[in-house]
């Protein structure tokens, strides 16, 4: 952690909803006049899509093989960290971009599936902003967490996500449900291993569970809706926390542990607003007293 150069991460899987809260983030950056940096997990995965596809079909010859995203073999831990550290010690670092579609390959000048080089970011900034995977990692090897000062989780309840990955992957990129679900079966170890975890490492959980019945997420029609789901929002450290506040404003809501709130699903960015904007507004605050 570092209070001169602060680290903001938002972890969550694909498909758990880390987009729209990154979103929700910038508007509070830019109402806020917070100046931040901005890095992506993708920036991290050890290889290009084409690289990946090929990675996935030699492993997926093999027997028990959970070669995935989620895993150490497809990503470069130890090069997040050190970028972490970098920043909180220097507040700058370098990182890339990974270009995911025609859009982006247009802008930055290469293919889709590839990887801009390395590059420094700009100086003076007034904190670290990532989302991706691994924000929250912690492993005997790597330890990403300890560098990072307001750790945020994002993660939908394990039907529910697969019920969003299986519609995104079919819809989105042609897959099958078969395919979808053999995916998911083959990295389930680095699931359980590398990304559940990180949830017990985060300051605030935002977990989304749905009000209808998610009893078999292969074969659901649709997603269910923010307003068919309830939003649990987990507190590490309570203290300083004004829930009766919290509960006054997000109307409907209520307290279920002594750390923990219970929101309508539909309040989702309302309730970031609230909670996240004095975190953040703390954690300038803290720079700029530290000079």
């Amino acid at each position: 952690m570092s209070i001169k150069h602060p680290i903001i991460s938002v972890t969550g899987s694909s498909g758990a909803g880390t987009t729209t809260v990154k979103h929700t983030f910038s508007q509070i950056f830019f109402r806020e006049n917070v100046n931040e940096a901005s890095i992506e997990g993708d920036a991290f995965h050890r290889y290009d899509r084409e690289e990946m596809k090929r990675r996935n079909e030699e492993e997926s010859k093999k027997i028990d093989s959970h070669f995935s995203h989620f895993g150490p073999e497809a990503n470069l831990f130890g090069r997040l960290a050190e970028t972490f550290k970098e920043y909180g010690e220097n507040g700058t670092t370098s990182t890339r971009h990974y270009i995911h579609d025609p859009q982006e390959a247009e802008l930055y000048g290469a293919a889709p599936g590839t990887f801009t080089q390395w590059d420094n970011i700009p100086e003076g900034t007034d904190l670290l902003f990532y989302e991706g995977l691994h924000g929250a990692l912690l492993t005997d090897e790597i330890d990403v967490a300890s560098h990072v000062d307001l750790k945020i989780g994002v993660v939908p309840t394990i039907n529910l996500e697969w019920i969003q990955k299986i519609h995104r992957d079919k819809n989105d990129r042609g897959y099958s449900t078969e395919a979808v679900t053999n995916t998911i079966l083959r990295r389930m170890p680095d699931y359980v291993n590398y990304i559940c975890p990180q949830f017990s490492q985060t300051d605030i959980n935002f977990q989304r569970v749905p009000t209808v019945d998610t009893s078999n997420p292969f074969c659901a029609r649709w997603i269910p809706t923010a307003d068919e789901s309830m939003l649990i929002i987990r507190f590490a450290d309570p203290y300083g926390i004004d829930f009766s506040y919290l509960t006054s404003m997000l109307h409907d809501s209520f307290m279920s542990r002594a750390n923990s709130i219970v929101v309508p699903g539909g309040k989702l960015d309302l309730a970031m607003q609230l909670i996240l904007t004095p975190l953040i507004h703390r954690l300038v605050e803290r720079k700029n007293r530290a000079g």
